[in-house]
Parts: C-alpha cells; sequence; structure tokens
C-alpha cells in the first residue's frame, strides 16, 4: 500500500467541484497550514503566483498528487499491460 498520508506544502487536486470556494474538481492546490489532523487550509495559485482561493478542506476532499514513481514496499510496482 503507498502512503497517502498528507504533509504540510504537498501538492494536491480537489476531488470534487467546491461552489463555496469557486474552485472545479481537478484544480490543483497546496497545503499550506494544518487546521485539525484532518483539515487543511488550501491555497490555490494562478501561472503567476498569484492566489485566487483559499479553502479549508478535508483530506477526503483532495488527492495528493505525485512527481517521481511511488515507492512499495519489497520492490517494483509497475507491470506494462501488453508490452509490445
Amino acid at each position: 500500500m503507498v502512503n497517502d498520508k498528507l504533509h504540510l506544502l504537498d501538492v494536491v487536486a480537489v476531488l470534487n467541484d467546491m461552489p463555496a470556494y469557486g474552485l472545479l474538481r481537478g484544480e490543483v492546490g497546496t497545503l499550506v497550514e494544518s487546521l485539525t489532523p484532518d483539515t487543511w487550509l488550501v491555497e490555490f495559485s494562478d501561472d503567476d503566483g498569484q492566489e485566487y482561493a483559499m479553502a479549508e478542506l478535508k483530506s477526503e476532499q483532495v488527492i495528493k498528487l505525485r512527481y517521481k514513481p511511488a515507492e512499495y514496499p519489497g520492490g517494483c510496482a509497475f507491470v506494462a499491460a501488453n508490452p509490445a
């Protein structure tokens, strides 16, 4: 099992539309503060680094994004389907 525990400064994406914050599913933000063990302050910024939204979200409302292959206990994690 991959560790999906969230940490400060993790990059996450919103799993569902959040009309109260003006956010759509898939928008990407950064965890900037832990409010409770399961609630985060998430900052959303544009390509120029300008903040356009700040939202208090529960861990189950976001998914952690990865920028390198996941590390699985015991070794290899990826097996190609139908290698040519």
